[in-house]
């Protein structure tokens, strides 16, 4: 075993399959003792059970690692509340949190219902959302911590998963808020951009050039989640992580502007708009010819 996270307490969300296994057995090798929270449940977010969440708390107690299971649904503030409560009555603290889980409903927009919205939204978002409130809360009180969401480059756009892009887009504000306002307490937040081979991965709805191991994600999770990265100021940023690259994304701005004296008509603002603000081409977005 490592000593990189030796001492500290972590709970990882969506643990018990893909990235979210890899994350909590690396942070167990590096001597961190684990919440491993999953609700089992299937690619589309039905038939949950509790098997997988304990499979991988025997994996980290076979190496001589500190673990427990919690199978509870991270969608619901309770379900967050308990994965938080869990930490601290098993392990004493919690140190870090780590939000991996996550379903897929995918439909055009045009064809996509309420219910293939909602969970997703739910299951990224709010449970993402529902764990940082509750870990927020003690990592004020004891001014220290780390807040870890995960994205997606499908925050651009997607041709196919409005639901998760959605989701994805959100959980960028919502680490950028966190750090934004969690910075005085000594707590840091970042989001991590994943291309690795998972279940979900497989369902992309376009072809990966770059694409790593769930366990290359997990390298930068653990340092994310150290002392090292404190100290190095690293919050509010948004990684991705493809094999042996490791990237980081740029922070919102503006980019152009244009100004009008006594204001903008419509017609105004065609005269003027292409010409000087214009536009920041989608990268995912088709251009035509020439």
């Amino acid at each position: 075993m490592g000593n990189f996270l030796t001492g500290r307490a972590v709970a990882v969300t969506g643990a018990g399959r893909g990235i979210g296994r890899a994350v909590a057995l690396a942070a167990a090798a590096e001597g961190a003792s684990v919440v491993v929270n999953d609700y089992g449940v299937s690619m589309d977010g039905g038939s949950p059970s509790s098997e997988v969440a304990e499979a991988v708390v025997k994996e980290i107690e076979a190496t001589g690692g500190r673990a427990v299971a919690v199978a509870d649904d991270i969608s619901t503030m309770a379900g967050g509340q308990r994965v938080v409560d869990t930490a601290l009555s098993a392990f004493g603290r919690l140190d870090g949190v780590v939000c991996v889980a996550g379903i897929l409903r995918e439909r055009m927009l045009f064809n996509m219902t309420e219910d293939e919205w909602d969970p997703v939204i739910a299951t990224h978002l709010k449970g993402t959302f529902t764990v940082f409130r509750a870990a927020s809360a003690v990592m004020r009180a004891q001014r220290s911590g780390t807040l870890i969401g995960f994205t997606s480059g499908s925050h651009q756009g997607s041709y196919s998963q409005a639901n998760y892009s959605a989701a994805k887009g959100g959980i960028i504000s919502l680490v950028r808020s966190a750090a934004l306002g969690l910075h005085k307490y000594g707590v840091t937040a970042n989001a991590v951009a994943p291309v690795a081979r998972t279940r979900m991965s497989a369902g992309v709805p376009m072809e990966l050039t770059e694409i790593g191991e769930p366990e290359d994600v997990a390298a930068l999770v653990v340092y994310l989640l150290s002392e090292q990265a404190r100290q190095a100021e690293v919050t509010g940023q948004v990684y991705t992580v493809a094999g042996p690259k490791i990237a980081v994304w740029a922070q919102p701005r503006e980019l152009r502007s244009a100004y009008a004296c006594g204001g903008w008509t419509p017609q105004s603002i065609a005269e003027a708009l292409p010409g000087s603000v214009g536009v920041d081409p989608m990268p995912l977005l088709p251009r035509p010819p020439g």
